[in-house]
């Protein structure tokens, strides 16, 4: 083994300033829930609700079609999950349909999909196998077609994407095994020699990274001479001397995805393949993920309309007590959530979907709130359909079939579901990234003034800056439309429920959300950062009020066109009431919690001073260490790559 490269040492400030160098700094395009947490309700942005072409419909529909016939007859979820593995047989038929492909354009021969339809292709594919779901996933919303897409060269996209489209698999390579969301921290180098760059170090959880053809690898270059450096991003042959898949990971769930260890050992990878400049790598990968999110409010939905349909049946079906168990209020209230939240959820996906496809709005906080919301919602449903289920719920697929019942899987949908509060920024990151969206128009006028590092000249200047921006921004917190009884009144029309009535309140949500930041800002100013209970509470509200105005404004749409307007209406209703119940609760955990006790109990966890409270049980891990030894150089371990050809 080489010698150890030392891994960056980075303090908590620094680690901040390379993740705030990565985003976007700009607002070049509106956005609904940025003006939502400024107290602006933007009802123009999303209404009338955005829709696609006759000729994107036309091409979507026919797809979605080959592709039914296709999970229907030829994937064998039940198989994949006993096997954890997808066949090599699925894996072509999907090439020769073209699923790699569905966000290419036709041009490099792909089939130019939407983001609509392709989230559509996702959830039902993800109904069939969610294993298969996040290979395509994997694949195409954060692998090398889309970073190629938005930052590749010409000679790139004629080079990688006719690939992707037909025969290669893709993978995207940042975590590591002691960096997650701090990549200050990375250890991977990409050395420059030549017209090449060496690349070094290991790479963890890699999606498709067991089975990939192409890999989107993250890596640092140090600064030299002609060589800004920084975080940079690479297209990297998976076939290359010196990668090592060292092994292929198990999980809880998504028991046949090909997530594995890879490691970098000496591995010459052209400049050519470099994409962006040096340094750009964290923006690339941040700004894909803007859009790469929203497969996983994909997965979600499918696994909602499931939920929705198992719940049906099952509770028609099954008696206590004289009646089904869908007509008892404990049982019947459950499935309301997940008809309710259902709605509302596809209601999220597709509006930031066909936002995103019109690309008239910033949807980096829309992206976001989508993934956070869904996740979290998409795992409530799932844990309630166990509970409605009741043993059955708990008891495999397989065992309720050889004991002569129906096969439901309910207990695989919880274990699969569970991963995506964590994957692609778990809910506890995405709390702080959406915060700091939503304080951005804060910190551009006020920022110096509280931060504690600046001059007293930067902060007499920003103090007058501030001083404008609050005086016009302020007063109009005070009152707005949520106030006027007949305001947004076409959502209220003759036999409907009251859907004028929940804008009103997300319109005064809005505001009082935004007078709330305020508020807090002023209470702790440079401690802002560190009340990441209080943010991660505003950010929820916002999800509920992004939630609750995407809910009606699908359902005003359903309605004028004749698609089961009344029941969308009672449906959105319900969410809305449902929703503003736990609006309501986070608006006074803002300022009644136990977020200051809890400070001090970690204190006292983390300082040892709990010990005796661990007493009378065994411990059943095996021993080693908690983070594994990455020490660049040669892999000692078989290769487990093995492309799908």
């Amino acid at each position: 083994m080489s010698a150890a490269s030392p891994r960056p040492t980075v303090s908590e400030r620094e680690a901040r300033e390379v993740a705030e160098a990565a985003r976007e700094q700009e607002w070049r395009k509106p956005s609904f829930a940025k003006e939502l947490f400024l107290g602006r309700f933007r009802l123009d942005l999303i209404h009338p609700h955005p829709t696609p072409s006759t000729e994107q419909v036309q091409r979507g529909e026919e797809f979605l079609a080959k592709l039914r016939d296709f999970v229907e007859t030829k994937v064998d979820g039940a198989l994949i999950e006993r096997e954890a593995r997808i066949p090599d047989e699925v894996i072509t038929g999907l090439k020769e349909l073209g699923a790699l492909g569905m966000k290419i354009d036709p041009k490099y021969g792909g089939l130019g999909l939407t983001q609509v339809y392709y989230n559509k292709a996702l959830a039902l594919v993800g109904s069939a196998s969610p294993a298969v779901g996040v290979l395509l996933s994997a694949h195409q919303s954060i692998g090398v077609p889309q970073p190629l897409k938005m930052f590749g060269t010409p000679e790139q996209k004629e080079r990688f994407l006719p690939r992707c489209a037909r025969t290669d698999i893709s993978a995207f390579l940042l975590t590591e095994p002691d960096v997650g969301s701090d990549p200050a921290r990375l250890a991977t180098t990409a050395v420059p020699d030549g017209d090449s760059y060496v690349l070094d170090g290991v790479k963890l959880w890699t999606t498709n990274g067991v089975v990939a053809d192409l890999l989107v690898v993250m890596a640092r270059v140090p600064r030299s001479e002609g060589h800004k450096g920084g975080i940079t991003a690479f297209v990297v042959e998976a076939g290359s001397e010196g990668i090592t898949v060292e092994n292929r990971n198990s999980f809880m769930g998504l028991r046949g995805i090909e997530n594995g260890v890879t490691r970098f050992h000496q591995v010459r990878v052209p400049a050519e393949n470099r994409i962006g400049p040096e340094g750009a790598g964290l923006k690339i990968a941040l700004t894909t993920l803007n859009t790469g999110r929203l497969s996983l409010p994909a997965s979600c939905v499918a696994a909602g309309k499931w939920s929705l349909k198992i719940a049906r049946e099952w509770s028609a079906a099954r008696e206590q007590w004289g009646r089904p168990v869908g007509r008892h209020e404990a049982v019947g209230a459950k499935i309301s959530f997940i008809a309710a939240t259902t709605f509302a959820l596809e209601a999220v996906m597709e509006l930031s979907s066909q936002m995103a496809d019109e690309n008239r709005n910033d949807i980096r906080i829309e992206g976001a709130l989508a993934k956070l919301f869904a996740s979290e919602m998409g795992w409530t449903m799932a844990d309630e359909l166990v509970q409605i289920r009741g043993g059955r719920g708990f008891e495999t697929a397989q065992s309720l079939a050889a004991r002569g019942e129906r096969g439901v899987p309910a207990e695989q949908l919880l274990r699969d579901l569970r991963i995506n509060r964590i994957f692609e920024g778990s809910t506890e990151i995405m709390h702080l990234l959406i915060a700091r969206e939503a304080v951005d128009a804060h910190l551009s006028v006020a920022g110096d003034l509280i931060d504690p590092d600046k001059a007293l000249g930067d902060k007499a200047r920003a103090g007058v800056k501030a001083g404008g921006f609050y005086a016009r921004w302020l007063p109009k917190l005070v009152a707005g439309p949520g106030q006027i009884p007949g305001a947004y009144s076409s959502f209220h029309p003759a036999g409907h429920p009251d859907l004028a009535a929940h804008l009103r309140y997300v319109e005064r949500g809005a505001r009082k959300l935004a007078r709330s930041t305020f508020y807090a800002m002023s209470r702790w100013q440079g401690r802002m950062e560190t009340k990441q209970g209080f943010l991660g509470r505003v950010v929820d509200i916002g999800a509920e009020l992004f939630a609750m105005s995407a809910a009606c404004v699908r359902a005003e749409m359903l309605r004028t066109r004749g698609e089961h307007g009344r029941e969308a209406y009672q449906l959105a209703d319900a969410f809305c009431r449902q929703s503003r119940i736990r609006v309501e609760e986070l608006f006074g955990r803002l300022w009644t919690n136990t977020d200051s006790i809890d400070r001090k109990v970690v204190d006292g966890v983390l300082g040892g001073a709990y010990t005796w409270l661990e007493s009378g049980i065994v411990d059943p891990s095996s021993d080693g260490p908690w983070i594994a030894d990455t020490t660049p150089g040669a892999s000692r371990k078989e290769n487990v790559h093995r492309p799908m050809r």
